[in-house]
């Protein structure tokens, strides 16, 4: 947890009372309180105060350190309260400790207050955005053993450009033009991958490339996505209140954006019935529509829309009509065992049976008809091999024909 310098535990009692009375701390009450003890701590005591009271209070309290670092992309602390770091190669544990069962939850209903979120027994876990960035999650036991779990993506200082991610090897260097090109070009497309892949980071340095006229509506259950572009409109899911009102769902995000006269209709992450409103936006004019979309591989693509169209009251058939012509591109991303995110191959969305300019292959064990995923492009070693078919496909996306 984090401590107070020498001699400072009466700063604490004072601050500890004016919240007691219903005064909520910010900047300047922080302030005025170290300030008042400048005569018993002097003026570097009061300063060593003043950050500490700062982090402990307003702040992450000992997980600050960590949400300053540049290098962390993930910090989690465990019922046992120790504290777990991602620097880019997976989840070290630190020597940091925040304390124990009380100190942590007091810490996690600390951070849901600072994201605008309730968290305690009545909501016992909640998702939220804090003041820095960081994307904050947190539950309470008895959900989890021990004492609160938090779990916490902090976001890159500023977003990464595509000549960045190229220059960090996540994106393939020869590749690079052909993904410029898809995003003027405006084909509509998903970006695919585990958890912790680097989707949402691919998605916002590909949108960095839209051209600068047009509106970005960015359309998110919690918001995650970065992007550079001087036209960026964000919308924001809000779940239920404890009397279970008050809700905004992805559905009606959806429809709303559509009202806002969108240029680029972007779903930071499809995960839901919202899956519907997407698809149906795509085949009705909104080109150049993106999102990102979990799945394991290429291949799994067109289940997983399956999947979601259900929890819309979809049927397979229906799905399969909408998605032909609504997403041309798969973007699959992965991280590797050494921590290393890479764009690992892009895919065109096409038919089974179909054939293209030439005699084309079927794919998989897909119906004629069904919409499949064939390989465009691939790295080296790549599980899918390049299918000739799919390349002259994609060469013909980024010249404009569909």
């Amino acid at each position: 947890m984090t401590r107070l310098p020498r001699g400072a535990e009466s700063v604490q009692q004072r601050l500890d009372r004016f919240i007691r009375d219903g005064l909520a701390p910010d900047p300047r009450l922080v302030a005025e309180v170290a300030a008042a003890e400048r005569g018993l701590l002097g003026e570097r005591g009061t300063d060593a105060t003043w950050r500490a009271l700062t982090s402990a209070v307003l702040g992450a309290g000992p997980l600050e350190e960590f949400l300053a670092d540049p290098a962390v992309t993930d910090v989690a602390v465990n019922g046992d309260g120790r504290a777990w770091v991602d620097r880019g190669a997976g989840m070290v544990a630190t020597p940091v400790v925040v304390g124990n069962p009380r100190e942590c939850r007091a810490l996690a209903v600390r951070l849901a207050a600072q994201a605008g979120r309730r968290l305690d027994d009545a909501a016992p876990f909640v998702d939220g955005i804090l003041p820095s960035g960081a994307r904050l999650h947190a539950i309470l036991p008895p959900l989890v053993e021990g004492g609160a779990h938090i779990t916490l993506r902090v976001p890159a200082r500023t977003p990464f450009t595509l000549e960045q991610l190229t220059d960090a090897g996540m994106v393939p260097s020869g590749w690079a033009d052909d993904l410029v090109q898809l995003v003027r070009s405006r084909v509509s497309f998903v970006v695919t991958g585990g958890t912790g892949a680097g989707k949402t980071t691919l998605l916002g340095a590909l949108l960095g490339q839209s051209d600068a006229r047009d509106r970005m509506v960015i359309v998110e259950d919690v918001r995650e996505v970065r992007v550079h572009h001087p036209h960026v409109v964000h919308l924001e899911g809000r779940p239920p209140n404890v009397e279970g009102a008050g809700e905004v769902t992805m559905v009606a995000l959806v429809r709303q954006a559509l009202r806002m006269r969108p240029d680029r209709l972007v779903v930071g992450e499809v995960r839901g019935a919202e899956v519907r409103e997407l698809l149906a936006a795509l085949n009705t004019g909104h080109d150049g529509g993106c999102g990102t979309v979990h799945a394991n591989a290429p291949g799994d693509v067109v289940a997983r829309f399956e999947a979601l169209g259900a929890l819309a009251g979809m049927p397979a058939t229906a799905v399969h009509a909408q998605l032909r012509s609504a997403v041309q591109a798969v973007l699959h991303v992965r991280r590797r065992s050494d921590g290393r995110r890479v764009v690992e191959s892009v895919g065109v969305v096409s038919c089974a049976g179909e054939r293209g300019f030439d005699d084309g292959p079927d794919a998989g064990q897909r119906a004629a008809g069904e919409p499949v995923v064939r390989t465009a492009l691939a790295l080296s070693g790549d599980a899918n091999p390049v299918d000739p078919w799919a390349r002259r496909r994609w060469d013909a996306l980024l010249q404009g024909r569909p």
